[in-house]
C-alpha cells in the first residue's frame, strides 16, 4: 500500500515564515539605518550649531575691533590735526621773533656810509634796496652778515653808480635769508667789520 504525503501546506509555511523573516529583517535594518541616520544628522548639526556660534562670536568681535579701530582713527586725525595748529602757532611765533631779529640784525650789521631805501621780506627771504658812499661798503654789509646768527646767505645782484642830493653814491640790490632758529655762535656774536676808507 503506497502512502501520499501531501506537502504543499508545509511548503506554504515555510514560505510564509521566510516573508515574515525578510519582512523582519528589512525593517530591523531599515530602522537600524533610520536612527543612525538620525544620530549622524544630529551630530552634525550639532556641530554646525556650534561653528555658527563661533562664526557669530568672531563677527561681533570683528565688528567690535573695527569700531575700535575708527575710534583710534579717529583719534589719530584729530592728534595729527592738533599737531599740525600745534606747528603753525610755533611757525607764527618764531616769525614774528625774526621780525625782531632782521631789524635789530640790519641796525647792527649796516656798516657806516650805508644806507636803506627798502626792506621786503617774502618768507624767510629778504629782498635789500640801499644806497652806499662806495661799493666797498656793499662788501662789509655782506661780510657782516655772514658772520650773522639771524642772516646768511647774501646775494648781491647788482651795485650801480647814481646820485643822490647831487652826491656820487653806490645804489645796490641785494638778498639775504633769515635763519629760523639759530644757536650762539661766540664768533658770531663779535663786533661787526668796520668798512675800509672810501677810495
Amino acid at each position: 500500500m503506497n502512502a501520499r504525503i501531501n506537502l504543499l501546506p508545509h511548503r506554504a509555511e515555510s514560505r510564509k515564515r521566510a516573508r515574515q523573516h525578510f519582512i523582519t529583517v528589512a525593517v530591523g535594518t531599515f530602522g537600524v539605518g533610520a536612527a543612525l541616520a538620525f544620530l549622524v544628522y544630529q551630530y552634525y548639526g550639532r556641530l554646525i550649531d556650534v561653528q555658527n556660534g563661533r562664526n557669530s562670536y568672531i563677527t561681533a568681535q570683528i565688528k567690535g575691533l573695527e569700531k575700535e579701530i575708527q575710534e583710534i582713527n579717529e583719534l589719530r586725525s584729530q592728534i595729527d590735526a592738533l599737531l599740525a595748529r600745534k606747528r603753525i602757532i610755533e611757525t607764527l611765533q618764531a616769525d614774528r621773533a625774526q621780525t625782531v631779529h632782521l631789524i635789530e640784525q640790519m641796525v647792527h650789521r649796516m656798516p657806516e656810509g650805508v644806507y636803506l631805501k627798502s626792506l621786503r621780506q617774502t618768507g624767510q627771504r629778504i629782498h635789500i634796496v640801499g644806497y652806499a658812499q662806495a661799493s666797498a661798503r656793499v662788501s662789509t654789509l655782506m661780510r657782516n652778515v655772514d658772520a650773522s646768527r639771524w642772516l646768511e646767505k647774501p646775494e648781491l645782484v647788482e651795485v650801480k653808480a647814481t646820485s643822490v642830493d647831487k652826491k656820487r653814491v653806490s645804489e645796490f640790490n641785494m638778498y639775504v635769508t633769515l635763519k629760523r632758529a639759530a644757536a650762539k655762535d661766540p664768533a658770531k656774536d663779535a663786533k661787526p667789520a668796520a668798512a675800509p676808507a672810501p677810495k
